[in-house]
């Protein structure tokens, strides 16, 4: 069936603007929106369900571009459909302080569901929301009150595909039969070098049937009435995910770089526009025109928007009448609030214990102590549950047939677990939680980074911190991670020195609601501080605290973070008998503990006691912030090796002897 003339106006629209905005900025991506502008119009105009009135409508579909590059074409439908997205701030495109960035952001932009552009994230992203909502349908619901019914749609590229981060997410979706989940996949046989064929041959429909997934096409992506009809058969699946195959052509109506890569990444020129214009009968020469009958089309979407919602909300009241619990733990998973008491059996959780716990142990104990009342907890590990210690015990596991669960299997697949954490954030609902070793932190540093970029709440967990891993060796100790992770702005990372210290982290992480909290255990055995003896675990909170001192005018500051806190009260006790004043410092977080005021910093950190050691088995770059020009750090200079725990301490120089006497060290010299 030939498409409509309005139909026809609407796409020209959303692909005149979009090149508009490239070439005003004389920057971006024209040749993905001139393409992809009849699916993604169709998809909006005919089946997203959303509210353009309330872009956080809780049962809102989900739209993601993927393929972030196209940014354009996603300002246009916002501003077109009603969102709070005024035509100048795609006039203001990729320029400071706008709406409308080069890639699409979480939280600036009205009506973008989640931050895209690394390629192959908003494919998880994705995935991870899919997850977000059949697992909140799965506890809500009741006969009769779907109240959270909705799809998740995905324009995806071909770099998408082509990124490791998307075969990971694929392979998850189709093994847990995500059937609300539809990606419309941009097929233009174009990147950034030019056709794909110099590096992507594969047969995407026959990888992704083997993943599991319901394949539709390839259909002519430029024909309105064939990704109709795709779509619809999409819906219809209900016990797979949907891959729908669209033929495409990059810069559709450029004579001169249609089906090329120039019309992938730079603007069309002014030249190439006015023959764009003319060959898609575009008969406006004034950039950014708006015409008045696709005005009035697309504005529609506001009162279909009030429609679903009006509907839903009196669903909603129905269910509160006969629900009321379940609507309001519900109403306030989706505000991201926790119960009020939701820690009280972490205080005093390790109080009396006599003997040795490890962080990881302590960590599994204190999510089993509260998850009972935190009911939006979710998550797993990169299939290392039973030594990362993550497993909820009594909570169910989530899967293709079992949807009600707190715990997921991620698979070998931490890069895609991360990414799918981030979609649960954001879709709402959900506090999704990750775990894998340290070392492995480097698979999913991109979903990491972006949470950050986000401000979103997601716990990840990473044990097996440090050489005292022991005997698996450097390829799985971790030197750098740390480091690499403190670097990343927004990143709040902990590592307790004990269990009592442990529960304290678990505090500052589901009570932070904007960035992710990075958890690092420990997999050795550690004393758990008397805190009778100590300062309270609860300076914690503060990043960090004076722990313990044998006199409050120091002549040393000895500081620590996770199981090395202990070398550093060893070694304070042994200056202590040889009449040397030392304080020790846990400082388990830097972050917390630089945003806290000079004062108190100050307070633990005395500018005037310069004599200061500081001791972590990681790298020591970084540490000269708190031990100063003057001050020494004991850590990590090489990879470490195959060795029992306590054989790498002793070799690599982690005791407190070594401690002791760099410290007394420093502290004869400063009295000279």
């Amino acid at each position: 069936m030939a498409d409509s003339k309005l139909d026809q106006l609407c796409i020209n629209t959303i692909r005149f603007l979009a090149v508009d905005a490239v070439q005003n900025a004389n920057s971006g991506h024209p040749g993905a929106p001139m393409g992809a502008a009849t699916m993604a119009y169709v998809l909006w105009d005919r089946f997203l369900k959303h509210s353009p009135e309330d872009p956080k409508w809780p049962d809102r579909d989900r739209f993601i571009l993927s393929a972030g590059h196209a940014s354009a074409m996603l300002y246009s439908l916002l501003h077109l459909t009603g969102y709070d997205l005024p035509l100048e701030e795609l006039k203001q495109f990729r320029q400071f302080g706008s709406k409308t960035p080069g890639h699409p952001e979480y939280g600036l932009t009205p009506g973008v569901e989640v931050t895209t552009g690394p390629l192959g994230q908003g494919f998880a992203n994705g995935v991870g929301m899919a997850v977000a909502e059949r697992w909140l349908a799965n506890h809500y619901n009741r006969p009769g009150h779907e109240i959270v019914d909705h799809h998740t749609y995905v324009i995806v590229s071909d770099g998408d595909l082509q990124e490791g981060v998307a075969s990971e997410a694929a392979s998850l979706a189709g093994t847990l039969r995500l059937g609300k989940l539809i990606y419309l996949y941009d097929d233009n046989d174009i990147s950034i070098e030019g056709d794909t064929d110099i590096s992507f041959t594969e047969d995407v429909s026959q990888r992704f049937q083997a993943y599991g997934w319901h394949v539709i096409g390839p259909i002519d992506g430029m024909d309105s009435e064939a990704v109709d009809s795709a779509i619809r058969l999409a819906k219809e699946e209900t016990d797979r995910p949907s891959m729908i195959v669209c033929r495409t052509v990059i810069g559709y109506g450029s004579p001169n770089k249609a089906g090329t890569g120039a019309a992938h990444g730079e603007p069309l020129g002014q030249d190439e526009v006015q023959l764009a214009r003319e060959q898609l009968g575009w008969h406006y020469e004034e950039p950014f025109t708006v015409p008045e009958d696709a005005q009035s089309h697309f504005w529609q979407a506001k009162s279909r928007g009030l429609g679903y919602q009006q509907d839903w909300q009196t669903r909603m009241e129905a269910y509160r009448r006969e629900y009321p619990d379940e609507a309001a733990q519900l109403e306030a998973a989706w505000q991201g609030n926790l119960p009020q008491g939701w820690d009280q059996e972490l205080d005093g959780l390790f109080e009396g214990v006599d003997g040795q716990i490890a962080t990881r142990n302590a960590s599994g104990q204190v999510m089993n102590a509260f998850v009972g009342r935190v009911h939006s907890l979710i998550g797993g590990s990169a299939d290392l549950a039973p030594s990362t210690r993550t497993i909820l015990n009594d909570q169910g596991h989530f899967g293709a047939e079992e949807h009600h669960g707190h715990n997921m299997h991620f698979g070998v697949r931490e890069h895609a677990m991360g990414s799918i954490a981030n979609g649960m954030a954001v879709h709402g609902g959900a506090i999704p939680y990750t775990a894998t070793f340290l070392i492995f932190s480097d698979y999913m540093r991109p979903a990491i980074r972006l949470a950050a970029l986000m401000g979103i709440r997601v716990v990840y967990i990473f044990t097996h911190d440090s050489i005292g891993l022991g005997e698996d060796g450097p390829t799985h100790q971790p030197i750098e991670q740390l480091l690499g992770l403190r670097a990343v702005p927004n990143v709040v990372v902990l590592r307790p020195a004990d269990a009592t210290e442990t529960a304290e982290t678990w505090k500052v992480a589901l009570e932070r609601r904007n960035g992710p909290t990075v958890l690092v255990m420990g997999r050795q055995n550690l004393p758990v501080l008397d805190r009778g003896t100590y300062a309270a675990a609860a300076g914690v909170q503060r990043g960090g605290y004076v722990l313990w001192e044998s006199s409050d005018s120091p002549d040393v500051l000895l500081i620590g973070t996770g199981s090395e806190v202990h070398i550093a009260l060893d070694a304070g006790k042994i200056l202590e008998e040889k009449g040397v004043a030392a304080r020790v410092i846990s400082l388990p977080s830097w972050e917390l503990f630089d945003a806290q005021s000079a004062d108190y910093r100050n307070g633990v950190l005395p500018p005037t006691v310069g004599a200061r050691v500081a001791i972590e088995a990681g790298t020591t770059m970084g540490w000269e912030r708190y031990v100063g020009p003057e001050g020494i750090c004991l850590g990590m200079k090489t990879f470490g090796a195959s060795a029992p725990a306590g054989v790498l301490y002793e070799k690599f120089g982690f005791t407190a002897q070594r401690m002791a006497e760099e410290a007394e060290t420093l502290v004869k010299r400063n009295r000279l």
